[in-house]
């Protein structure tokens, strides 16, 4: 693969919100040059946090990463934008979907996905232990 960008390029979502962006810098990088996986992992799960904080409003844990794909790799200095939509409300849980489009440094305004996962967050109360969530318009439980 080139280090220019690769031939598809994608549409940023209209359906999701954006509620991330930050650039990588050197100290993410992997032996081969590239950001490492695992700080990709953790800016998904900070960015798929923010919607069910809305709901939750209290502690909450990452339960599972149901999907992780990463589709192109992400190099120093790319602008990645992280848009996040809730996809279920259950009881004690929520179920997220995070799309990361990176914007390259030679190729601005063009935009490419590298990154789509789904991951699972549970409302928990001061004891560690799944409390319910309130899902929108409903008002018996208590925030």
């Amino acid at each position: 693969m080139s280090q220019d960008r690769p031939a598809s390029y994608s549409q940023l979502p209209a359906d999701k919100e954006l509620v991330l962006k930050v650039i990588p810098m050197p100290a993410d990088t992997n032996g081969n040059g590239d950001i490492f996986g695992g700080w990709v992992m953790a800016q998904v799960d900070l960015a798929g946090s923010v919607l069910p904080a809305r709901y939750i409003r209290g502690r909450m844990a990452t339960v599972a990463v149901n999907e992780f794909i990463f589709k192109q790799p992400v190099r120093v200095g790319d602008l990645l934008s992280f848009f996040a939509e809730v996809t279920r409300i259950g009881n004690t849980s929520m179920t997220v979907q995070v799309e990361v489009y990176a914007e390259h440094i030679r190729t601005q305004g063009s935009y490419v996905k590298v990154t789509e996962a789904s991951l699972t967050y549970v409302a928990i109360d001061e004891n560690g232990r799944p409390r319910p969530i309130r899902k929108p318009g409903d008002e018996s439980v208590a925030p």
